[in-house]
């Protein structure tokens, strides 16, 4: 198999299909269940929680930031599934060090999150289930992307934690979703990817829509009141994954996200 580059810059050669796979995110593992590969996964994250059925049983190697890299050693994996942002560059030295491949994703556009199915599949043997999955999600992309380009975006604003309030810049992957998806994020042109923001300040860029996920933080109904004052048309409790995971959860944001923001901006 040819050496292939991954998201940090590392040369990763295969001789063969991996058969014993360890993924330290989420969406990852569900990705790669997706690409039929939930019996060659040996080892998950304590987060890593669908599809469910075929994550019971796994081995939990413990959090993103903080897996027991022991514990991945006595898997012998022959593959590592990591990420740039939310797993930790020195966990992934190490591993490597070890002798243990790893190959490290980073997309940040929903693009490049079909990108990475593509890059998987080829990875682990599994071209032509990620061909599969691609025939579906590279039209309804284009689709979705050309009908939310013919109207105007709606002001949106997404919060991802709260003491302190923090949002999301352009260079993010939330950030595409939301302009694909006909979205704008009314702090789109802050240079952080994840700034602190106050109630003023959201109410300032006027946001007709807000959108309180259930990660990273967990925004409840409890939480809706802290907005009274910022003038939103609508508030929406939104189940966070359709925002944040790459993989096949794309399909559902595609086909769910749009009318979402229809319907909020325009009631």
């Amino acid at each position: 198999m040819a050496a292939r580059v991954d998201a940090s810059g590392a040369a990763l050669t295969l001789g063969r299909p991996p058969r014993r796979i360890v993924s330290l995110l989420p969406s990852t593992t569900e990705t790669l269940c997706a690409l039929g590969l939930a019996d060659a996964l040996v080892g998950v994250t304590t987060y890593c929680a669908e599809p469910r059925a075929a994550v019971r049983g796994k081995v939990r190697v413990g959090g993103t930031k903080d897996p027991d890299l022991d514990r991945i050693r006595g898997l012998a994996p022959d593959l590592v599934v990591a990420n740039i942002e939310e797993n930790v560059r020195e966990h992934v030295e190490r591993l490597r060090a070890w002798g243990i491949p790893v190959w490290v994703t980073y997309p940040r556009t929903v693009a490049e999150g079909l990108g990475m199915i593509r890059e998987l599949g080829a990875l682990t043997g599994a071209a032509a289930r990620a061909d599969e999955l691609l025939a579906e999600l590279e039209p309804l992309l284009a689709r979705v992307g050309a009908e939310c380009a013919r109207r105007p975006p709606v002001p949106v604003f997404y919060p991802i934690w709260r003491e302190p309030y923090m949002t999301i810049g352009a260079d993010t992957y939330i950030h595409d979703v939301l302009a694909v998806c006909g979205g704008r994020n009314v702090f789109g042109d802050r240079a952080e990817r994840y700034p602190s923001v106050t109630l003023e300040e959201v109410a300032a860029r006027r946001p007709e829509v807000i959108l309180l996920p259930d990660e990273p933080f967990r925004f409840r109904a409890a939480h809706v009141a802290d907005f009274a004052a910022v003038g939103a048309r609508r508030i929406e409790l939104v189940d966070g994954k359709r925002f944040s995971w790459y993989g096949p959860r794309i399909a559902e944001a595609l086909r769910m996200i749009p009318a979402l923001l229809e319907a909020a901006g325009g009631s």
